[in-house]
């Protein structure tokens, strides 16, 4: 399942990738994945320029001009692939876009991915993002302080609070596993239970294990906009049940937490 590293890393390629690119024509095939008819879809992409692309927690944006957004959202899992002129595009896809210079933009989603288009005076309406959190890989935004004003007051669980992506967006399970072994905290631990510095060591952590994914270029298992796979494969504790913990040497465990799987060092992690 796509992640914010990944995302963080679609963006900037579309980003360098796509600029200027004008939309001759699309192609639906599974119109359920949008969130307007495919002829309102086609009346807000067809003949309009591909401009600056960014990224918020899962999700894409396009700027689509004049006055339009393309936003996607991998779902569970999915490929976004640029062809260039000439390359034959996949055998599967939900939706494609048409360049004008004959590129291609395809989306194939395995569950739950979407692509919408959106009036530029309607995105602060968008039900699916507007209530998005902060972006982790924002240093001008996930600043310390921000973080420490929006524990103030919680009190559930730490992993909830990180998955909640009205809070910050862009955290799944996948990378949550090792940025809680990294802060040395439970995922169980409440978020008043914790110390001044263990929520600074969290903060660091959540930095530090996202900026790292993302340089790799995200999971192996995720691919980029050329189809390339990501370099991020080796995880502290997170998948590692039974194999023993590179700080202390315990066995690392698989529990549940709530609706989620947590892989833990029971000795560095205690409850």
């Amino acid at each position: 399942m796509p992640e914010l590293p990944e995302i963080h890393n679609l963006a900037k390629q579309m980003d360098r990738t796509m600029r200027g690119l004008v939309i001759e024509s699309v192609e639906v095939t599974q119109p359920k994945c949008l969130n307007v008819s495919v002829k309102q879809f086609g009346k807000l992409t067809v003949g309009r320029a591909v401009g600056r692309t960014t990224k918020r927690g899962k999700w894409i944006f396009a700027e689509l001009a004049p006055g339009s957004r393309l936003l996607a959202n991998l779902g569970m899992g999915g490929d976004l692939l640029y062809h260039a002129p000439g390359w034959e595009l996949p055998e599967k896809y939900q939706v494609a876009l048409y360049f004008e210079d004959g590129a291609a933009l395809t989306f194939r989603f395995w569950w739950f991915g979407c692509v919408h288009a959106v009036r530029e005076a309607d995105l602060p309406n968008h039900k699916l993002t507007a209530s998005l959190g902060v972006d982790p890989l924002d240093k001008r935004e996930f600043t310390w302080e921000r973080f420490r004003a929006l524990l103030d007051g919680r009190r559930g669980a730490v992993k909830p609070f990180l998955l909640n992506q009205s809070s910050i967006a862009g955290i799944g399970n996948v990378y949550i596993q090792d940025m809680l072994w990294l802060a040395g905290l439970h995922p169980k631990r409440t978020i008043p239970s914790l110390s001044e510095e263990e929520k600074r060591r969290l903060h660091a952590a959540i930095v530090e294990h996202l900026s790292h994914a993302a340089r790799l270029g995200g999971f192996k298992g995720e691919r980029n906009l050329y189809g390339k796979p990501g370099r991020f494969w080796r995880f502290r504790v997170g998948y590692r049940d039974g194999e023993d913990c590179p700080a202390c040497g315990a066995t690392i465990e698989k529990i549940k937490t709530g609706g989620t799987s947590s892989y833990i060092c029971p000795t560095c992690q205690p409850l």
